[in-house]
């Protein structure tokens, strides 16, 4: 009886798998599909090309892209916004949370949510962000914190929790 139950293993393994990847898939069309609505679908353009070149790094298929080169170019696509937002995370270490959203009240609400929870608290806009240089929508450290390993487990947990919301696209901190 030796491996009876070997496809109800597979089966999990691929669930968790194939949801993980479904996540940052999501996440890459709504990118592809605010440039594209920005480009008006011309493949050729900066912003495009990045989402375009995101999305072959994470092996995104190219019917895929396509389909939300697509829905980006479609008179029904809701109009996204690139929204930043900052906090001060464990050990006094900066925070910038990139986001992608056709409504800033709703996506406002759930970071508050998901820093509240972890007991960190909205920063006002800018002061953050002198921590960081921002080269073309990445932010880059200019000042490093060192954080204990408590500190450092807090962060994790964070910045997963952050990046399970959908209009999330990059958690940025600068931390060592």
């Amino acid at each position: 009886m030796s491996g009876h139950n070997k496809w109800s293993k597979i089966k999990h393994k691929k669930a968790a798998t194939d949801a993980a990847k479904s996540k940052v898939f999501g996440k890459i069309v709504k990118l592809i599909a605010a440039e594209s609505k920005k480009c008006g679908g011309d493949v050729n353009a900066p912003g495009l090309r990045a989402a375009i070149e995101k999305a072959k790094a994470v092996n995104m298929p190219s019917d895929n892209i396509d389909r939300a080169v697509k829905k980006g170019q479609s008179a029904d696509q809701a109009t996204m916004e690139v929204v930043h937002y900052e906090a001060y995370g464990p050990g006094g270490c900066g925070i910038i949370i990139t986001g992608l959203t056709d409504n800033k009240n709703r996506t406002a609400q759930e970071i508050k949510h998901a820093l509240s929870k972890n007991g960190i608290e909205l920063a006002a806009p800018g002061s953050a962000s002198w921590m960081f240089e921002n080269n073309q929508g990445e932010f880059s450290p200019t000042t490093t914190v060192a954080l204990s390993e408590s500190d450092m487990g807090k962060l994790e947990t964070l910045v997963e929790t952050l990046e399970e919301n959908d209009d999330v696209q990059e958690v940025f901190t600068n931390v060592e």
